[in-house]
């Protein structure tokens, strides 16, 4: 053992922890439903200390799941406490499996709670010359602090640290840490249920212990002086009366630091890590993001474990080491000759490019990689070769040859940059990953090696950099993208196999086969196309707004009384809460106090005449900010339009989403946001022609559920909200008011999304009993509805998802959660996921279908957008009528629903002031 001058332990509290974190992060789950969070959380906090403290030696003690000798001094120690959900005990396993990869010894004893084997270990850790460092989420362990001793706890979830050591401990709490006990014997504890004395509080406590130091000494001052002992008359009564529970109190906070246990310092010291068993855990549990922080401890290196083993097929099992793969660099006619023979023979192949820009419309392609069999791949090096080409594009246009990729729409559309259109396409890892597990984020492909593989790829950033040291990649030696890019082909090539079998397991290549694959080129069109930007017209915008942003602050300022910074949370806060006195009651608080968000703002409308010129304020800056600003700057310099990226592996229920910029999310509810979308023009002698589903939501549930009401009254070409009114109402259709078409009209669409009576009365305004009987005869009148939700919940706790009518699956890992709230947002998910990913898969068919037949009708038109239920497209205005009606007859038989789907048509200059199309 390597002696150092100062040596350090790192002692957890492994319950306090991971009770921390369980409470503190989001349900994270695997794909496999397996909860996660608290070893998430246990772990980050783990990894974050071994960094700060750079420790000698760490221990982790358990509380063990019987009683201890506290609850035969007090049976009712403890006593109250809400029972700990399954999915945390789940966990505990978990961690200790983790520890024990990475060496740590785990202390946990009958009889005793983790505390006094941690106030042990700290006791003989002082006597072998060690300091101590304590990890908690409880002040429990404070009474441990000295000159030897420190603790390390969390304040408010598990990002918010603070380390005590004595002084830091006496300017917070204004006493000794030892004082702690005496302090737990007058105060109490609620969370442990220590009763203390009944009605002496914290700060009284406080007083009491800086005056006479201990509880002994306060009784033996109260013996001696009676009456007249310098203690508040209610206090002294309180203290005579419950001196008994005083000193059984005391008893029961007293940390134990002399327990007969196994401990030895030794034990202790930091230990090499089993590399390949932790990459192991790491990948079952899916804890990929955590890699880049695992310890880096100066003279503690990783154990490589067991030996890297090479698979029959030549790809590696391990994340290291990275030498055994055939990657060829094609850099000379001869060789490319002899690649070119040998893979026009393939019936499949994955395909990689690498280009200089991760916008295709912005990049130069400087390579393609190509790989048919798992560790063999081939880098063809396109940007010194260009007389290649030709050759290339009869190979990767040779109908023969089936193409997969990964993430294959870059591809797609980096190729057609020079003139190679990439086909057939016939799978994509990323979007197989993403129909698998819908409601994962984590389709990259090094993310799915490490996943599946354990393989740990070569990170883009070894090879770019990142921030303002970035370089692009045409910057980068040629052998080092040659092995990068034939690694991602050959990852590729496996993950192609793997889900292949997969899809076909859980009946889902059709899904694939028939929507998502014909979906790609959709997409990649879509992008090339883009939008043409006014920018003009958004500079004049933005002045506007501008101004309008300048006076709103100045009449923030006049009602404030001073000048401040409207967009600090902190200086905010202080002008509500503090000088104007808003009330606080029923605002959240985060970790720097009272919050401001927009939902907190929501709730103080009405109490100030600043909150509403705040929100305004807010929705302009951020208006001005992310669109008038921002998309001018994104008008392509080469093509003077804008290409969004139309991302189809991001939400869990199928719709498409966009980003760079997002065109989806342009508010539309306010007449500024409307504005913005005026921005989006057709070109000279073209129209903007809108086609949107109406209502087609409301159709699907009306046929999945089978709903008689419903489907006659779309049949008969009603106004459905209105029609709902009037049934809830029980009056004719024509009396039907404004207010009551709008309350139906909140029911209808909000029963999609799971909406109770609570959900109603807080949009509506209305009390919680009208609401709740609102409801009540909504689902009289419509019980078939009633009838699929409480179906589709049953079925969904039976299988653990639900699907759409096209076959998507939506998997609800949470579904049978013994957490209420936790199980009652994956049953909303369930009620709703059938609905909209059914209305989201009717689109994508719509578009493959206009895609593939709209050459045929009009050459010239182009399709430029999809935003929800909404197709944009740019049309010559002499073909506007044919190619409208052409449209509306795909989008209206892209499937057969019980009820007639109709799709709503306008037309106009742009985006913005388009009016009705009459067909």
């Amino acid at each position: 053992m390597t002696h150092q001058k100062k040596q350090t332990a790192i002692v957890i509290d492994a319950n306090a922890l991971l009770h921390r974190s369980f409470h503190a992060l989001p349900p994270l789950t695997t794909k496999d439903g397996q909860m996660i969070n608290a070893v998430y959380g246990f772990l980050t906090v783990l990894f974050k200390v071994l960094k700060e403290f750079k420790p000698t030696h760490v221990a982790v003690a358990f509380d063990k799941a019987k009683k201890t000798f506290r609850h035969e001094q007090y049976a009712e120690y403890k006593a109250g406490r809400a029972k700990t959900p399954d999915e945390f005990y789940e966990q505990l396993p978990i961690v200790k499996e983790v520890l024990a990869a990475f060496h740590i010894p785990v202390y946990e004893q009958e009889g005793y709670e983790a505390d006094d084997l941690i106030g042990t270990i700290a006791h003989d850790n002082e006597r072998a010359k060690i300091d101590t460092i304590i990890v908690t989420g409880d002040k429990d362990a404070f009474q441990l602090i000295d000159d030897h001793t420190r603790v390390h706890t969390l304040r408010k979830g598990i990002a918010d640290t603070v380390t005590y050591d004595a002084k830091a401990f006496v300017t917070r709490y204004g006493f000794a840490p030892i004082q702690m006990i005496d302090f737990k014997a007058i105060a109490g504890d609620p969370s442990d249920n220590i009763p203390g004395v009944k009605g002496i509080g914290e700060k009284g406590a406080t007083a009491l212990l800086q005056k006479f130091k201990t509880l002994e000494k306060i009784y033996e001052a109260i013996d001696k002086q009676g009456d007249d002992v310098d203690i508040p008359k209610r206090q002294l009564t309180l203290l005579q009366k419950h001196k008994k529970e005083a000193f059984m109190s005391k008893q029961l906070a007293t940390i134990v630091t002399d327990v007969d246990m196994q401990y030895q310092p030794e034990e202790a010291v930091l230990q090499p890590y089993d590399k390949q068993a932790v990459y192991q855990l790491f990948q079952t549990y899916e804890f990929k993001s955590l890699l880049n922080r695992l310890p880096d401890v100066p003279g503690v290196e990783p154990s490589e474990g067991a030996s890297a083993e090479e698979s029959e097929d030549g790809a590696h099992s391990s994340a290291n080491p990275k030498s055994k793969e055939k990657y060829s660099l094609v850099n000379t006619d001869a060789a490319f000759a002899e690649f070119l023979t040998a893979a026009e023979k393939q019936k499949v192949i994955a395909v990689d490019t690498e280009s200089t820009n991760v916008d295709p419309f912005r990049a130069e392609l400087l390579g393609i990689s190509i790989c048919w069999q798992a560790g063999t791949a081939y880098y063809i090096n396109v940007k010194d070769h260009a007389t290649w080409l030709p050759k290339i594009r009869a190979f990767l246009e040779n109908p023969k040859i089936k193409k997969v990729g990964h993430n294959i729409k870059y591809d797609l559309a980096m190729l057609w940059q020079v003139d190679i259109d990439l086909r057939p396409i016939t799978f994509d890892s990323m979007v197989a990953s993403y129909l698998l597990n819908p409601g994962s984020r984590g389709h990259s492909l090094d993310n799915l090696a490490y996943e599946t593989f354990g393989y740990e790829m070569q990170s883009i950033t070894e090879l770019i950099g990142k921030g303002k040291d970035q370089i692009t990649m045409d910057m980068v030696p040629l052998d080092k993208v040659s092995w990068y890019a034939a690694e991602d082909a050959d990852y590729t090539w496996q993950l192609y196999q793997y889900f292949t079998t997969e899809l076909e397991e859980k009946n889902m290549t059709g899904l694939m086969e028939k929507i998502e694959v014909p979906l790609i080129p959709v997409l990649a069109m879509l992008e090339q196309n883009g939008v043409h930007i006014d920018t003009k017209f958004l500079g004049d915008l933005s002045k506007k707004t501008g101004a309008k942003i300048e006076s709103l602050e100045k009449k923030i300022y006049d009602l404030a009384g001073t000048e401040f910074n409207i967009n600090s949370p902190m200086q905010l806060k202080e002008v509500l809460f503090e000088k104007l006195k808003i009330s606080s009651e029923g605002i959240s608080k985060t970790k720097t106090g009272l919050s401001t968000a927009a939902a907190e703002l929501e709730k103080l409308k009405d109490k100030h005449e600043i909150i509403p010129l705040l929100q305004e304020y807010r929705e302009l800056a951020k208006l001005k900010s992310t669109y008038l600003d921002a998309l001018p700057q994104l008008v392509n310099p080469k093509t003077k339009r804008v290409h969004t990226s139309f991302n189809q592996t991001i939400t869990a229920t199928g719709r498409l989403s966009s980003s760079d910029p997002n065109l989806q999310n342009i508010p539309i509810r306010t007449e500024e946001g409307r504005k913005i979308r005026e921005a989006f023009v057709a070109a000279p002698g073209y129209s903007i022609v809108a086609a949107d589903y109406s209502q087609i939501e409301l159709r699907i549930i009306a046929s999945i559920a089978n709903d008689e009401r419903m489907i006659k009254s779309f049949a008969e070409g009603e106004d459905i909200h209105r029609r709902t009114a009037a049934d809830v109402n029980q009056i004719p259709l024509e009396e039907v008011t404004k207010q009551q078409r709008y309350e139906a009209k909140e029911v209808n669409f909000g029963i999609l999304y799971g909406m109770g009576a609570w959900g109603l009365a807080t949009r509506q305004g209305m009390s919680r009993e009208r609401a709740r009987a609102f409801i009540e005869k909504y689902f009289m009148v419509h019980p078939e509805i009633q009838e699929y939700i409480a179906a589709t919940i049953a079925l969904a706790h039976e299988q653990g998802y639900v699907e759409t009518l096209f076959g998507r699956r939506r998997y609800l890992p949470d579904i049978n959660a013994s957490m209420p709230r936790v199980r009652a947002g994956a049953e909303r998910m369930a009620i709703n996921m059938p609905i909209q990913g059914t209305a989201a898969d009717l689109m994508k068919v719509a578009m493959i279908n206009i895609y593939q037949k709209l050459p045929d009708v009009s050459a010239e038109t182009k399709m430029i957008l999809q935003v929800h239920d909404e197709l944009v497209f740019e049309v010559p205005d002499s073909e506007v009528q044919q190619v409208a009606a052409f449209i509306v007859e795909e989008m209206n038989t892209a499937y057969q629903l019980r009820v007639p789907i109709e799709t709503e048509v306008e037309v106009g200059q742009n985006w913005g002031a388009l009016t009705p199309l009459g067909l």
